[in-house]
């Protein structure tokens, strides 16, 4: 999708929120927590975070984030804590297919924030901000099949598992089998809405 075929969407007006967590626009101030995600040894292989971020790399990092919708990619929003404000990760919702109707969620959440339910909260405030977009029938998330956190993450939020992708990605030079969930917005934006 080309960055003039999306410029009727635009970045909400009131911030998507569910449970513990908002999603807001990535700030200066979230170097810190982004440098902590690239620590991470899993998330700079599926996204575009390089590992071991310096500030300054983590800072360039936000730049592009908070491009994306214009160049067409997609929604990236800091997952942050409602009460504080503190970035605690980063969810995606990419328009890759939306012409067919499709998008995919994408979303990494800090080693310390973990554990407590904010990647469900955030894939739930953003599975109901992207029923607001009149083109979006279906969202999917792509999950390793051994990442238990993350499949009770989708299944938390309502997704439903469809299947298994095999040899569906490179990540870290391997081809991987991916399991395949996905909202359908005849289903409600989440089980638990």
């Amino acid at each position: 999708m080309r960055s003039n075929e999306v410029s009727a969407l635009s970045w909400p007006a009131t911030a998507p929120r569910w449970g513990r967590v908002v999603l807001r626009r990535f700030r200066a101030e979230d170097v810190d927590a982004v440098v902590e995600l690239s620590h991470d040894p899993y998330v700079p292989q599926v996204t575009t975070l390089v590992a071991r971020a310096t500030g300054q790399q983590a800072a360039e990092w936000i730049a592009r984030q908070n491009t994306r919708l214009a160049e067409g990619v997609g929604f990236s929003f800091a997952i942050a804590d409602a009460r504080s404000g503190d970035a605690l990760g980063q969810i995606g919702l990419w328009l890759k297919d939306i012409r067919e109707g499709r998008t995919s969620a994408g979303y990494a959440v800090l080693p310390r924030a973990r554990g407590r339910g904010v990647a469900s909260d955030a894939l739930s405030a953003l599975t109901t901000f992207a029923w607001t977009i009149a083109e979006v029938h279906r969202i999917e998330v792509h999950i390793e099949p051994w990442n238990t956190g993350s499949i009770r993450t989708a299944e938390r939020a309502g997704y439903e598992r469809e299947g298994l992708l095999r040899s569906f990605m490179e990540i870290g030079g391997s081809r991987r089998d991916l399991v395949l969930y996905a909202a359908i917005r005849d289903a409600g934006p989440s089980r638990r809405a």
